[in-house]
């Protein structure tokens, strides 16, 4: 999930324009200062590297990966060697 503070943002359209997998696209709504905003696309493949949250002048963008599956396997350690 990624958090944009509408507010926050001047328009700068870096987290746009540098987003390895064009997952965004600026926002339908205005913001205070009559910028649009980024939002995520309906259909986007946004793997959370965070490289909009980090090149955001303004600190507008929190990205929140999503929690895994519950239903994935968690692999055990097992020990390997030691005492039989």
């Amino acid at each position: 999930m990624i958090e944009v503070k509408d507010d926050w943002c001047k328009g700068c359209r870096v987290c746009i324009e540098r987003c390895p997998v064009n997952a965004l696209e600026e926002s339908d709504k205005l913001n205070k200062r009559g910028i649009r905003p980024p939002k995520l696309k309906k259909i986007n493949e946004c793997n959370y590297c965070r490289l909009c949250e980090l090149l955001c002048p303004d600190l507008a963008i929190t990205v929140i990966p999503e929690e895994k599956k519950k239903d994935e396997k968690k692999s055990l350690l097992r020990p390997v060697g030691g005492r039989k």
